[in-house]
């Protein structure tokens, strides 16, 4: 059957019967702005959007009485959004520490408070529970790449359903009509958020509501830039889905093959660019702001490699897949050969870089994309240490970006972009900086920051993104579950406990910041919002992983060995294609 004739049943597929108790057909109804499913309730509505008995409208459940690990009530005993409600504790904050596993039980506690539910089934969770937050803008939304850490966390305890659910539903809204100033993009595009409302059913005189789901696909966000990673991110979720929940055949779902070839085919669809790297947009993933990483940055490639991978292994094989398994094969192997041997930096390279000439218009030039040796900052010649190395952050024609950004380099490890070398020398070097990457609390999204004029010309005078805050340098607590995994892959997770037992010394006091500011991670982030869902996520993944490392396994790609071999001879000292400029992959 052809994708899109596939694509135009998705709803019937997905609706509420497959992620809720069965309805009938007539309960579903189109969302007149989106095209999207509604499923029809009557009063009181649904506990996803009923107020809490607390009074918070923003703490979530998908059971009204969440047990915490250990069998007791959350709400027994326990404050709004899990906070304990004992006799109060007169120790300064500086001086308390909270037991670690006191601190799992309130992360627990608070995760299931986050679980929002569409048609009496768990879906997802909410960027973030504060009840002091008046003012939530998005944050009370499902967002696809927060979820994630979320997700695993279930996964690992044994809960699939609201993993199974937030798969399916996203699937749903993959389909859906999306339109951007009388612009569509391509129909494979995963939201980057959505809500579940609770409005009144049209014209009924009786109390009657019923729940929509509301997708963004950025043309609610800030800057209007649609979420690249998204997709990347349900690709990999759904591989672990079913290697955790052993129901290995779920993938095999028409339509969840179809949504997986959409967006394959988004991403390897033919364009101007000469590299096997995708070409995005500032914002366009996890740093959601200008940040001046338009063009090729890693955590995009890095995503990108371990969603191939992952797409490779789930995808039957069946005559219309014949040659987008072709297509994929071959951007795996120029993405890996691309990435390995020119986003690559340690000192001999750095040293290789500043003697390097420039205009050289040749098919053997050595100068590739042209650098001017003068863009070598000063801080990186000191900084880069005799053992140890990283990717850079991003390469175009005369300009690499130098600064080290945390998810990429640790996903490429993950995903076995990085080879064995390279995955532990960038443990060296985050053992080699820790106190510039980990200092007062893990981790630093990327390092350094922009500052003075730099920071005016790239952000924008972003007030957000000032010097060692946010998206600049701030340091984000969610990717210590990425560390984790790194670390765990390449037989090192004594980083990984030194990290988490520093986050375990405070984060909790801290109510669970989204990221900490200064150069150290020292103090909160100034608009950080507090419990924030996959700072919780991040850390509950990273002690559960660091229990029981074998599970991590769900989501590592192992290294390819044809892969491997075709690199072998494609960068062997008698390699035609190594003397032949023209037969390389990135011209």
């Amino acid at each position: 059957m052809a994708i899109a004739a596939v694509a135009a049943l998705l709803p019937l597929h997905l609706g509420c019967s497959d992620a809720a108790p069965r309805r009938p057909a007539s309960s579903l109804r189109t969302h007149p702005r989106k095209g999207g499913i509604r499923g029809r309730r009557r009063n009181p509505p649904c506990a996803a959007n009923s107020l809490h008995p607390s009074g918070n409208p923003r703490a979530h459940h998908h059971d009204p009485a969440p047990k915490a690990p250990g069998g007791g009530d959350v709400g027994g005993g326990r404050g709004l959004n899990g906070g304990a409600t004992a006799k109060p504790d007169h120790t300064p904050p500086s001086q308390r520490r909270r037991a670690p596993r006191d601190v799992e039980e309130e992360a627990w506690g608070l995760l299931r408070e986050s679980v929002v539910s569409y048609c009496g089934s768990p879906v997802g969770t909410i960027a973030a529970c504060d009840p002091n937050d008046a003012s939530p803008l998005n944050y009370d939304q499902v967002f696809i790449r927060d979820f994630v850490p979320s997700g695993i966390a279930f996964l690992l305890k044994g809960e699939h359903e609201i993993v199974r659910n937030f798969i399916l539903h996203t699937l749903q809204l993959q389909s859906w009509e999306k339109t951007i100033d009388c612009h569509s993009p391509g129909q494979g595009l995963m939201p980057a958020s959505f809500k579940v409302r609770v409005i009144p059913l049209d014209g009924g005189d009786d109390g009657a509501t019923e729940e929509v789901l509301d997708p963004d696909f950025g043309e609610a966000a800030i800057g209007r830039v649609a979420p690249v990673d998204s997709g990347l991110w349900w690709i990999i979720l759904l591989r672990a889905y079913g290697k955790c929940s052993g129901d290995l055949s779920f993938h095999e779902r028409v339509d969840v093959q179809t949504g997986i070839k959409l967006i394959l085919k988004l991403c390897l669809a033919d364009g101007f660019d000469m590299f096997p790297t995708l070409l995005v947009t500032d914002g366009s993933c996890m740093m959601d702001r200008r940040m001046g990483i338009h063009g090729h940055p890693l955590e995009i490639q890095a995503l990108f490699y371990s969603a191939l991978l992952s797409a490779r292994e789930m995808l039957t094989p069946e005559d219309g897949s014949a040659d987008l398994i072709r297509a994929l094969n071959s951007r795996l192997m120029a993405l890996s050969f691309h990435i390995r041997e020119y986003y690559w930096l340690e000192k001999r390279k750095l040293n290789e870089i500043y003697r390097y000439k420039t205009e050289e218009y040749s098919y053997d030039a050595v100068n590739k994309f042209n650098i001017y040796p003068d863009q070598i900052p000063p801080w990186l010649v000191e900084w880069i240490p005799p053992k140890g190395g990283y990717f850079i952050g991003n390469l175009q024609p005369a300009h690499m970006d130098f600064r080290f950004f945390s998810l990429g380099n640790l996903w490429s490890i993950v995903s076995s972009l990085a080879t064995s070398d390279q995955s532990h020398a960038i443990l060296d070097l985050v053992e080699a900086k820790w106190s510039d990457l980990v200092a007062e609390m893990p981790m630093k999204i990327c390092y350094p920051a922009l500052e003075d004029q730099e920071w005016k010309f790239i952000t924008g005078s972003d007030p957000k993104n000032t010097p060692w805050s946010y998206h600049n340098g701030g340091s984000w607590p969610t990717l210590l579950w990425q560390l984790t995994v790194a670390c765990i892959k390449m037989n090192r997770p004594e980083i990984a406990a030194r990290a988490v037992e520093v986050a375990e010394s405070c984060i909790s006091t801290d109510k669970w910041p989204e990221y900490y500011d200064t150069k150290r991670g020292r103090f909160i982030g100034k608009q950080a919002r507090l419990f924030q869902t996959w700072s919780i996520a991040g850390f509950l993944v990273a002690k559960l992983l660091l229990e029981n490392p074998e599970k991590s396994r769900i989501l590592w790609n192992n290294e390819d060995e044809e892969i491997l071999n075709a690199l072998s001879l494609m960068t062997g000292p008698a390699s035609p294609k190594r003397k032949r400029g023209r037969k390389t992959y990135i011209v």
